[in-house]
């Protein structure tokens, strides 16, 4: 949101920046150097005439060289690490790169490359991009937070604890690689000003042998800290941030199983967070699965779903899925009943139940209608359920083989098919394989990006497809929370942006290339229904009136949004 500028960073989103600096510790600071875009009045004004070749360039002619060397770098990884270089040179420019080059850069700033750069974190680190919060010493929580700003000047917060990072799993202190990058694409997608977001990592430590062996590891050399002590630990710094930024959206990215949605329903109530993992990851599937059965001519009522793997996204996908058609007029009890969870001991049934997790344990299958079925094998799962949906969490390989695909063609006419994890080598079955296996009949949607394949544009359920303009719309509307009708609104404009609503051959999801006008309708539908259920406090703290037609909200929500341009700088 559009803020008075600070003397430490340029927080506003239009007019002059002022900066204090000048010199060579001006350009140390990514958020003022421009490198060679400096204009020869600024080089004079900002005592830098000698630091630069004489031609003057603009930010264009910085972008095409920058894009010419990134071309160069043969390796994924290789392009992840200039653009992080990048980054901590020159924000504007860095923004501008990704923003003119969206669509290629993408997987390489996102999944599948930023799994493989947060798996070596430790060989790739050259200057830290976040708050580290040590487990060992909680006393500094509040004063490490603190350093970031007044309560003015930070709208978002990303924490993990590197738990279940990508589908890679226990990063340790790997964690502010994620929380980064998810800072990144707030900017990128929903236009939050850079310096008013904080990437955090709680190093609690790893259970990662591999990260404990290695001599080069950063993080705590110590197995995970858990129970009372972490949640003291966790709890401390959601108090801080409280204290300290009343106005943030908290974000929990990646946190682990036994963690993730405990920790979201205790501070649900309190402040305005959101699980990424749960209701992104939940949000933009079940956005793909209401254009899919659209497409189908499939009755939610009847619709019947079978996910396999049922950990966080899995159970987050079930439980936005039952939210969702709540607020259709469908009973909760009745889509649990249609929703069928398969993780490493198989079907989950309710002879389990001691060994389930909350999350799972309301869709434990009665154990009386399946007897004499082998629930270890999904094949024989889908040959009795005859699901519509079948959706991949699970981290594993061709799961999703040719046995099972056909299985699944035998009962519907249109298969929808999602294999969901990430990274790409992770997937349960490619495109391509689908298809092939369904005579072409599946409707699919994937967790990373893949070509058109046999004609048909290839959907991409990407979590960032939501999870910005939630957050940009909490910031705006100054929600005191984000609930399951803002989430609702989220999937039906998402929804509503599919290829597929025009043609039933379109992706089943937009393309990420629109990420920012799509972020920009989120956003918007956010704000407009935190207007209305009341949670939005923006008018009573900003003294501002919103506009309440659609349209017109867009417009304001657009005015708040940071571009990466070089705009007028005053010497303070």
């Amino acid at each position: 949101m559009a803020t008075k500028s600070s003397t430490r960073v340029p927080l506003s989103v239009t007019g002059p920046i002022d900066c204090p600096y000048e010199g060579k510790e001006m350009l140390n600071l990514p958020q003022f150097n421009r490198g060679t875009g400096f204009t020869a009045e600024e080089r004079d004004l900002f005592n830098l005439v000698g630091y630069f070749p004489a031609a003057l360039q603009t930010l264009q002619n910085q972008v095409d060289r920058a894009y010419d060397q990134y071309s160069s770098i043969p390796t994924p990884v290789g392009k992840n690490t200039f653009l992080m270089s990048l980054k901590v040179q020159n924000e504007v420019l860095y923004f501008r790169l990704l923003q003119d080059h969206l669509k290629e850069i993408f997987s390489i700033i996102y999944t599948p490359t930023e799994s493989e750069a947060i798996e070596h974190y430790s060989r790739l680190f050259r200057r830290p991009e976040g708050c580290f919060l040590d487990v060992n010493h909680p006393e500094y929580i509040e004063r490490s937070l603190a350093m970031w700003g007044t309560a003015e000047d930070i709208d978002y917060i990303i924490v993990s604890d590197g738990e279940e990072i990508l589908g890679i799993g226990d990063q340790g202190v790997g964690a502010i690689g994620i929380s980064s990058a998810k800072a990144v694409l707030m900017t990128l997608c929903a236009g939050v000003h850079p310096s008013r977001c904080i990437p955090v990592a709680l190093d609690v430590g790893t259970d990662n042998e591999r990260l404990l062996k290695d001599e080069l590891y950063l993080g705590n050399r110590h197995s995970r800290v858990r129970g009372e002590r972490y949640d003291k630990f966790v709890d401390d710094f959601v108090q801080c941030v409280k204290k300290l930024y009343p106005r943030a959206v908290l974000h929990f990215e990646d946190f682990g199983l036994p963690n993730a949605r405990r920790l979201l329903e205790t501070y649900r109530p309190q402040l305005a967070c959101f699980n990424d993992d749960v209701q992104g990851t939940g949000a933009v599937t079940v956005a793909a699965l209401s254009s899919a059965v659209r497409v189908a001519g499939i009755d939610f009522r009847d619709l019947r779903t079978v996910i396999f793997g049922a950990g966080t996204a899995g159970t987050g996908i079930a439980d936005q899925l039952r939210d969702f058609l709540n607020t259709l007029g469908i009973s909760k009890q009745q889509v649990i009943d249609h929703i069928w969870l398969v993780d490493k001991p198989g079907l989950l049934l309710e002879s389990m139940h001691d060994k389930l997790t909350p999350a799972q344990r309301p869709y434990a299958a009665s154990d009386d209608r399946w007897k004499e079925i082998d629930t270890k094998s999904l094949t024989e799962i889908v040959k009795k359920v005859k699901p519509h949906v079948l959706i991949g969490c699970s981290t594993k390989p061709k799961a999703f083989n040719e046995e099972v695909l056909r299985e699944m063609a035998k009962h519907v006419e249109r298969p929808i098919v999602f294999p969901l994890s990430n990274p790409t080598r992770l997937h349960e079955a490619t495109p391509a394989e689908i298809l092939k296996y369904t005579d072409g009949k599946a409707l699919v949607a994937t967790g990373s990006p893949f070509d058109a394949c046999d004609g048909k544009e290839i959907a991409e359920n990407n979590n960032c497809f939501v999870y910005p303009g939630i957050g940009m719309g909490s910031i705006l509307s100054r929600a005191n929370r984000v609930t399951d009708t803002m989430i609702a609104a989220v999937v039906n404009e998402l929804a509503s942006l599919a290829p597929s609503e025009k043609d039933p051959n379109g992706a089943l999801l937009p393309d990420v290339a629109d990420i920012r006008e799509i972020s920009a309708k989120i956003a918007t539908a956010v704000v407009l229904q935190a207007l209305e259920e009341g949670t939005a406090r923006v008018e009573e703290i900003e003294g501002i009136k919103v506009p309440r037609h659609r349209d017109h909200c867009l417009e304001w929500v657009k005015e708040q949004m940071w571009k990466p341009e070089y705009r007028p700088l005053r010497k303070m």
